[in-house]
C-alpha cells in the first residue's frame, strides 16, 4: 500500500465520518413535520399554552406554548441545515458548475476542488466557526430567550453554528486529502 493510497483512505474516512451527523439530523424532519401539524391545529383551536410543569426544563422553561412549538420548528431546521451541509458535501450534492467541470479530467477536477477547498471552504469554515463562538457565548452569558413566551436557552440552537462548521471543516480536510492523492497519483475516486 502506497503512502498516497493511505492518504486517500484517510480522506475518505474523514469525509464519511463528517457525513454521519447530517444523516442523523435528517431524521429530525419527522418531528419537525409533527410540530408544524401541532402548531396549525393548536392555532386553529385557539390554544396558547399546551402544558406547564414545576421545574424549569432546558429549552422549554416551565411551560410549553404554541409559540415554543413554532420556534422549535426553526431550531430543528437550523440543526438539519447546519449538520446537513457536510452530508451534501460528502455526497457531492453541493453546487458546482457542471458544464465546466464535466470537461476536466479526474486529476484536473481534483486540482480545481483542492484549490477551492483550500482557498474558500476551509477558511470560510474557520472564520464563521470562530466568530460564531462569541455569538454562542454572548447568548449563554445573557440568558437569551424568546421575547414572546417561546423557548428559553437560545444558546443551545446557536451552538449548532460552530458545531456545523467544525463538521463541515472536517469534511473539507478529508476532501483535501483525497484530492491531494488524486493529483499526485492521477487515480482514485473523487468526492467532488
Amino acid at each position: 500500500m502506497t503512502e498516497r493510497s493511505i492518504l486517500e483512505r484517510v480522506g475518505h474516512a474523514l469525509v464519511e465520518a463528517s457525513a454521519w451527523p447530517g444523516r442523523v439530523a435528517a431524521w429530525l424532519l419527522l418531528p419537525m413535520m409533527a410540530l408544524v401539524l401541532l402548531a396549525v391545529v393548536g392555532s386553529l383551536m385557539g390554544i396558547g399554552q399546551i402544558a406547564s410543569w414545576e421545574a424549569d426544563l432546558p429549552l422549554f422553561g416551565s411551560d410549553l406554548t404554541l409559540t415554543a412549538l413554532s420556534e422549535l420548528q426553526w431550531h430543528l431546521q437550523a440543526i438539519i441545515v447546519m449538520l446537513g451541509m457536510s452530508y451534501a458535501l460528502a455526497r457531492n450534492a453541493h453546487v458546482q458548475v457542471d458544464m465546466i467541470s464535466a470537461k476536466f479530467s479526474p486529476r484536473g477536477m481534483a486540482l480545481v476542488n483542492l484549490v477551492g477547498d483550500l482557498l474558500f471552504l476551509l477558511p470560510f469554515c474557520a472564520i464563521i466557526g470562530w466568530l460564531s463562538l462569541d455569538y454562542v457565548t454572548y447568548s449563554y452569558a445573557t440568558g437569551e430567550q424568546s421575547n414572546y413566551g417561546g423557548l428559553t436557552d437560545r444558546y443551545l440552537v446557536k451552538a449548532i453554528l460552530p458545531i456545523g462548521f467544525a463538521v463541515l471543516a472536517l469534511s473539507g480536510v478529508g476532501r483535501v486529502l483525497v484530492h491531494l492523492s488524486i493529483v499526485f497519483t492521477g487515480g482514485g475516486r473523487s468526492n467532488g
